[in-house]
């Protein structure tokens, strides 16, 4: 999900960002990812129009820096922005919820992939319990059949990680925010699925 940005918002948010110094174009759009946490990344199409709109509006001026183009905010501009503060201020919040539903999102994630996991592992137990009920097997055959279930559980486990490890690398990677209480979470639901494997290896 991206934070809405209602008209007149991106074109406020952009002045902000100026205001706290001169950017060139594309530090304008890394800036912008950062500050939603990987949810807004804006395209060039997108934020040199607006730029440029400003330009003629008289609220920036922009620079030829070598092979880059600096924008700076102008007198007027910073007036519009402190003449708005209150609608930055909303602006600011909006962008703070997006990024707490992002992290809800990824707690969500690693949640439901250990539950999954879990089930899994409750429904080989219980397979193997009922194969052994019904027909006790030879030694041999019975050391070959857990090797393969050793097999199926490592790579349960590989993939749990490749994916929750995907998932965090590209959320950091956007510009998201991991919060301490998502860890937290993970910790202890890996804890619990350990008791759980532990439990059921003893019957």
């Amino acid at each position: 999900m991206s934070p809405v940005f209602s008209h007149g918002d991106l074109r406020l948010y952009l002045l902000n960002l100026l205001d706290e110094g001169p950017r060139h174009g594309y530090d304008i759009m890394q800036a912008l990812a950062d500050r939603t946490g990987g949810t807004y990344t804006p395209s060039a199409g997108t934020i040199y129009p607006r730029l440029a709109k400003l330009e003629e509006e008289g609220l920036v001026t922009k620079t030829v820096d070598g092979r880059k183009t600096v924008y700076e905010i102008t007198d007027a501009g910073r007036a519009e922005v402190a003449a708005r503060a209150g609608d930055l201020e909303g602006i600011e919040a909006g962008l703070a919820d997006s990024v707490r539903l992002i992290a809800d999102e990824v707690r969500g994630s690693v949640r439901e992939a250990m539950r999954s996991l879990r089930a899994d592992l409750a429904a080989a137990t219980q397979e193997d319990r009922a194969s052994a009920a019904a027909w006790p097997p030879p030694a041999d055959d019975a050391r070959t059949q857990s090797r393969e279930q050793l097999h199926r559980a490592e790579t349960a486990v590989a993939e749990f990680r490749a994916n929750v490890r995907s998932d965090l690398r590209t959320h950091i990677a956007r510009g998201g925010e991991l919060a301490a209480s998502v860890v937290d979470d993970l910790t202890a639901t890996l804890d619990a699925a350990a008791r759980d494997v532990t439990r059921a290896l003893r019957g």
